[in-house]
């Protein structure tokens, strides 16, 4: 009897980058190791994947939990990839059109945020899981994973209206973010 053929991942990829970028920090090498190890662990445990289930989610669990364990196993080097992250982005130049500009301040915010809450977010509001299958790549409850999301959320609500706005004037009016990914009922 023949060993069964392994999951077909190829057309993963891009979502376990992206994943793996959040969860890295931005860290694009530290982003491919990750994917690179998760994949690894993937082919070689592919035995346990079953055909009728989420592929995707399986995947960006094995990744999540890849994450975790070299977190664990390492916490030296994450301090040390903090540490280079902060510096290069105080040399990077600063974007050339609004919109950019934006956009890394959000990202800025996103990052700053606790590791179980840019998690959450990422995986709802960029990579489109729905709860339930957020909180599975998680390993969390959903129940977990809201709150988890709602903190995010009004972490970010919160920066947004207290950042400042042109020529460093206190902002005024509503905030710019639009929620994505659930309900903004408090």
């Amino acid at each position: 009897m023949s060993e069964p053929e392994p999951p077909d991942v190829v057309s993963h990829l891009e979502p376990m980058t992206r994943y793996a970028r959040s969860l890295a920090r931005g860290d694009a090498a530290e982003a491919d190791d990750l994917v690179g190890e998760a994949l690894l662990k993937a082919l070689e445990s592919g035995a346990s994947f079953r055909p009728e289930g989420n592929l995707r989610g399986w995947l960006l669990s094995i990744l999540h939990n890849t994450f975790i364990s070299r977190r664990r196993r390492d916490a030296a080097e994450a301090r040390r990839r903090s540490a280079l992250a902060d510096m290069t982005t105080t040399h990077q130049q600063p974007p050339s059109q609004d919109g950019q500009l934006r956009l890394a301040e959000v990202g800025r915010a996103l990052m700053a945020l606790p590791e179980e809450q840019r998690a959450a977010l990422h995986l709802v509001a960029v990579e489109g899981l729905s709860y339930a299958e957020a909180a599975v790549v998680l390993g969390v409850p959903v129940g977990t994973l809201m709150s988890r999301l709602a903190r995010g959320r009004a972490a970010l609500r919160a920066w947004e209206e207290t950042r400042d706005g042109p020529a460093g004037a206190p902002r005024r009016g509503p905030p710019d973010l639009k929620l994505v990914g659930g309900s903004d009922a408090s």
